[in-house]
């Protein structure tokens, strides 16, 4: 790849509102602050911080429901190792963490089997008004048993829960898009006219799945519609991707095992007549740097001393849906296995396993916890900041990736030294944002005066001058 041809670098800091995300048991280091996520606002502004001085694209905080009872049969594993458990509202940091930058962008999970589309539009254009548009919404549908459990609903079958999700986003489109025309906020002072009566429409939806009459309760945020992030693989989950995501989140050990899944996002985002590039992919990566790679290599022989093998298997058993447990500790592992798991979308997982090529793990339970334990499902690359750079620019060429998400062995240490050692050289590569850069998550990522969803995208059809009250579609 020449220096021409080399795509721009995204980064988006990888956390979540818990205290064992995807690196389990490093909340015993005692340079780690993940304990404190809960109880001090302070981390979230001094994180917030150190991403900006490094120019983040966003912060992005992954959100569950339930917990990891899968292994062993019981949650007592996830609970004494704190396997995302216990959890906290990850909207709730967010403008704490707005009100001490200027130019990153926030991220959030949120599902839409749990709460009515009304009740999130409301929420989410308030983080987008209070951002100033520098909000983006992870689209999820959930799948865990005991999240459905806590919730008080029956589980729903993994394709009909996508076909919710589509009806769901329809309705918060004719919210977010063509309930206020762009002239309905009036703030008349003279006149004594806040806002145009006459220019708010009332959205009148009757689909399988929700019902709805009302206007949207506010007013267009900078964005109207957040920018919106997916991370399905299966088949519908693909489709569904596909149509609405603006980034997809993909998860495998090497670059090779997860190219056919980016052409395949890719090519569908052409089927349904997307540029596909505009849909802009990431992967996950949790790097060990160091000023030399004998400094990195001490910083990884450390994270090992605190690494919980088995809240390695907590994590993994849950995703997956298979008890390892049952397994002698060295009995191989195998993708076939899959049959095993009742979500089909869970299967996906398995097939981050893969590993081509020669050094290839025997996955076992015992090399899955190892593995595990630190980046969760994702690399974990050990060395310089030239050297994290150069196995960064193979998964950009290799994989056609668009940028990363930056998880953390401990915090702030990772993302001080992502910011300190490795964007210098990106930046000197010409591969990363200039210093300072500004504007809505959309413009971020599409450029200057692109706050707004592109007329390609479905959600434009709903815009208050295309939408039609008579429009029935889901």
């Amino acid at each position: 790849m020449t220096q021409n041809e080399r795509k721009r670098i995204f980064l988006n800091a990888f956390d979540m509102f818990t205290v064992g995300h995807m690196s389990f048991g490093q909340w015993r280091n005692p340079k780690d602050r993940s304990a404190t996520k809960r109880r001090d606002l302070s981390y979230w502004t001094d994180v917030a911080k150190i991403l900006e001085r490094g120019d983040f694209n966003a912060i992005f905080l992954a959100d569950t429901n339930g917990w990891c009872d899968v292994y062993k049969g019981s949650a007592e594993p996830c609970v004494r190792n704190a396997i995302q458990y216990p959890m906290g509202d990850p909207a709730v940091p967010l403008t704490a963490m707005a009100a001490v930058t200027k130019n990153l962008g926030f991220a959030i999970t949120a599902s839409t089997s749990f709460e009515k589309p009304y009740v999130l539009a409301k929420r989410f254009s308030t983080l987008d008004h209070l951002t100033g548009g520098r909000f983006g919404w992870n689209v999820v549908t959930s799948w865990k048993a005991s999240g459905f459990e806590a919730i008080g609903i029956d589980p729903v079958p993994h394709d009909k829960r996508y076909e919710i999700a589509d009806e769901y986003l329809r309705v918060l489109y004719k919210l977010w898009e063509g309930s206020w025309a762009d002239d309905a906020l009036v703030e008349n002072r003279e006149n004594g006219i806040y806002a145009d009566f006459d220019r708010v429409r009332v959205i009148q939806h009757e689909g399988e799945h929700f019902k709805l009459r009302a206007p949207h309760i506010l007013d267009p945020s900078p964005q109207r519609t957040p920018f919106i992030f997916q991370a399905g693989s299966s088949p519908a989950g693909l489709h569904f991707g596909a149509t609405h995501a603006e980034g997809i989140f993909v998860v495998g050990l090497t670059p090779e095992t997860i190219a056919p899944r980016v052409k395949r996002i890719r090519d569908k985002v052409a089927e349904v007549g997307r540029d596909p590039n505009s849909v802009k992919v990431f992967a996950s990566l949790t790097p060990i740097l160091g000023r030399t790679t004998e400094e990195a290599q001490e910083k990884y022989r450390e994270a090992l001393q605190y690494a919980s093998e088995e809240g390695g298997l907590v994590y993994w058993c849950a995703n997956t849906g298979i008890d390892l447990s049952k397994l002698d500790l060295d009995a191989e592992v195998t993708p076939q296995m899959g049959d095993q798991a009742e979500n089909v979308q869970l299967q996906s997982l398995l097939q981050n396993l893969a590993y081509p090529g020669e050094g290839a793990p025997v996955w076992t339970p015992r090399s899955i916890g190892k593995a595990v334990a630190l980046g969760a499902s994702g690399p974990t690359p050990v060395g310089t900041a030239e050297e994290v750079a150069d196995e960064m620019e193979r998964w950009m060429r290799v994989a056609d990736i668009d940028g990363f998400n930056i998880g953390h062995i401990t915090v702030p240490g990772t993302w001080e030294d992502v910011v300190d050692l490795l964007v210098p050289v990106l930046r000197e590569r010409g591969l990363y944002a200039p210093k300072g850069e500004s504007g809505t998550m959309r413009e971020r990522i599409y450029g200057s005066g692109r706050s707004r969803l592109p007329a390609e995208h479905v959600g434009s059809r709903y815009k208050y001058e295309n939408y039609q009250d008579n429009d029935t579609q889901a």
